[in-house]
């Protein structure tokens, strides 16, 4: 009797391990259309049962919103204006979540789309002196739409209203809060983005097996397989091995700093039974708050000229103690500040008549 369980145990796990959608391309579809409606099956009949005021709510939500939408009326622009918030949040969270859902095989938004807003915007303000550029907060980079400053001249928005002499026209405090919404929401999309992994990996634990990922790092062999592949295996096993470290702070140092692994690190604390708030409230913080700001400052301190600045500082403090240098110092600082300003500054006007 007991052999003939194993027997069939080891039958169906086989069948399970052959069930993908390169070698059963149609029942591997039809078994997830199948377990689709049963979810939702249950999903109905669990909030019919228990979630009475929560379909209500979300009924007379839903109904006042298309009363809204649909009714002409002086309201129509406040509607409008919600809208473009709605849209603003979601495409900035849609890009965190294409960023780093897929085990590191996602879309890089943040090279693509956030790191270029933050620049654009610093840019711009640096060349216009002043930082109230955008006409709303959702006047970003969004599908199908470019920002209405980014063509816009500085003479449109103004005379410049932060000129100093040291060269950083516009401090980092006041460019900051002009990108800071947008890359927090992307922060929240990345965030949730991690989430598959530890729920694939959590319910891999609760059902005795191990995600695919878990496998391949125990069964990896120490051959030679490249530098940077020995390497990351090596840091692979240091965090299985140091799994009983896995707890909020880690999981927030980890989230923090770019880090490549940090998938590895969400299918440990699903599989060693970390709960789920204390790996997304670190995974929230670590990427939305603490991660976005350090890549936020650092693209406006490099666009700002502001690390420019501190390296010209450090440069010319070093060069001053080599014997022969001081005296050429002035006259090479000129040269490099006017060499600075020739590609900061605004280019003169053309005239009309010149195409």
């Amino acid at each position: 009797m007991l052999r003939s369980q194993a027997t069939l145990r080891e039958k169906h796990e086989k069948e399970v391990e052959n069930l993908t959608l390169t070698t059963q391309p149609l029942n591997t579809l039809k078994l997830f259309v199948e377990a689709t409606i049963q979810y939702i099956k249950r999903s109905i009949s669990y909030l019919l049962a228990h979630g009475g005021w929560f379909i209500l709510i979300t009924t007379l939500l839903v109904v006042s919103g298309g009363l809204l939408v649909t009714v002409d009326g002086p309201h129509g622009k406040h509607v409008e204006e919600v809208l473009e918030y709605v849209r603003y949040g979601l495409w900035w969270i849609a890009l965190g979540v294409a960023s780093s859902i897929g085990l590191g095989s996602g879309l890089h938004t943040f090279v693509l789309y956030l790191g270029p807003h933050i620049a654009l915007f610093t840019l711009k303000a640096t060349l216009c002196g002043r930082v109230d550029l955008k006409s709303a907060p959702y006047d970003t980079i969004q599908l199908k739409r470019v920002p209405s400053w980014l063509d816009k001249s500085c003479s449109e928005f103004g005379p410049p209203l932060m000129i100093s002499a040291a060269g950083s026209r516009v401090p980092l405090t006041s460019i900051l809060p002009q990108v800071q919404l947008e890359a927090i929401l992307w922060g929240i999309g990345t965030a949730l983005g991690e989430l598959p992994p530890y729920f694939i990996s959590r319910a891999a634990s609760i059902s005795g097996s191990t995600v695919d990922g878990m496998e391949e790092l125990d069964g990896s062999s120490t051959e030679d397989s490249g530098f940077m592949a020995t390497h990351l295996n090596r840091v692979k096993r240091w965090l299985l091995t140091h799994s009983q470290h896995l707890n909020f702070f880690t999981v927030l140092v980890l989230a923090s700093v770019p880090n490549p692994l940090f998938d590895l690190a969400g299918i440990m604390c699903g599989q060693f039974g970390i709960p789920f708030w204390e790996f997304f409230l670190a995974t929230l913080i670590g990427k939305a708050i603490i991660k976005t700001h350090i890549q936020t400052i650092f693209i406006i301190c490099v666009c700002n000229n502001q690390l420019l600045d501190w390296m010209e500082n450090e440069l010319i403090w070093i060069l001053s103690h080599v014997p022969g240098l001081a005296s050429m110092l002035p006259g090479l600082t000129a040269k490099l500040h006017a060499m600075k300003e020739k590609y900061i500054d605004a280019p003169s006007p053309v005239p009309s008549h010149i195409k």
